[in-house]
């Protein structure tokens, strides 16, 4: 049995919880953005933490269901309605064959988790079913969904409708939204109050942030250590010899406006990193918006593998309260 989409919404695609393994050869990860959200969405509807679901951005899409299904509705508040009636989000509920998904105006948040059980059956690509757009692989035809694609749905029998999320367990960013990050190997490439007026300064995620990276503004730019450019590496002072970009990164180029590498990043290039947002924090800035005011928050390695137990520490509470 099958979905079919109706009005796609602003960008929506197919995701998972993405492809390792293939990063070296120049192949991201992609899958959900807010990871949390979709694992929380794929447990409310008795889901695999890890099958395909929906990731809409910022304004939702219309999709008539041609059978009965549990379906769940996470991370960005952007309520859900059945034939018109609201639901709540962070709850499971059911829908009938012949039904109507929409959704209200989005109230907070950037990106929401369209669970549906069973999950979405497209082709698994590289071990995932995840969409990369820039690559045209994975997902629905290697594309965001448009008007008229039907997707199949698999054979889950999914869970009981009114399964809810505690709120103390819906994790969103702060205002402003808190990034810990750890220095990076060119940390050395801006001088010490450069380093710490970057850290002192509240940044705005710009227009452009999207799955590859998302692009923050209003800080100082940074000033550099005065050097020879090696051999290999541009004349700008942000230029080095081409490196690999761990996911995260956190690039300055210029030394005005940090980008932080995300889900469909490159996997090298050419300028320096001041540092990397921890894993733990990389969902939050999936649900940012345009105009979200952020900081970066240095932390030490010792720091940042707590703040790892601890957001798994969280996933192991929700995947209790939905027992």
């Amino acid at each position: 049995m099958s979905i079919r989409i109706i009005t796609p919404g602003l960008s929506t695609t197919v995701q998972d919880l993405g492809r390792p393994g293939y990063y070296h050869i120049g192949i991201p990860i992609s899958g959900a953005m807010d990871r949390l959200a979709a694992r929380a969405a794929n447990l409310l509807v008795g889901n695999d933490e890890s099958d395909a679901l929906l990731e809409v951005v910022f304004m939702g899409p219309e999709i008539e269901f041609r059978k009965a299904a549990t379906v769940a509705v996470t991370g960005a508040e952007l309520p859900p309605k059945v034939n018109g009636e609201e639901r709540p989000t962070w709850t499971s509920f059911t829908v009938k064959a012949g039904d109507t998904l929409s959704f209200a105006f989005l109230k907070k948040g950037a990106r929401a988790y369209v669970a549906i059980s069973g999950g979405i059956d497209v082709p698994v690509v590289l071990g995932s079913r995840s969409t990369y757009t820039l690559g045209a692989l994975g997902g629905h035809e290697g594309r965001k969904l448009a008007a008229g694609d039907v997707l199949l749905l698999g054979d889950g029998k999914g869970a009981a409708a009114g399964r809810t999320v505690p709120e103390a367990l819906r994790r969103a960013p702060g205002a402003p939204a808190e990034l810990r990050m750890l220095p990076g190997l060119y940390w050395h490439r801006i001088t010490e109050a450069a380093g710490k007026q970057f850290l002192e300064d509240t940044w705005k995620v710009a227009p452009e942030a999207d799955r590859i990276g998302y692009r923050f503004r209003g800080g100082k730019p940074l000033e550099f250590v005065p050097r020879e450019p090696p051999f290999g590496a541009g004349s700008d002072p942000s230029n080095i010899v081409d490196a690999c970009y761990p996911y995260g990164s956190i690039q300055v180029p210029s030394g005005t406006e940090p980008i932080v590498l995300h889900r469909d990043a490159v996997s090298g290039g050419g300028y320096f990193m001041v540092g990397a947002v921890i894993s733990a924090d990389m969902d939050l800035i999936g649900q940012l918006q345009p105009h979200t005011p952020a900081k970066f928050v240095e932390v030490t390695m010792d720091e940042a593998l707590a703040a790892r137990r601890e957001r798994a520490a969280l996933i192991d509470r929700i995947r209790e309260a939905l027992v």
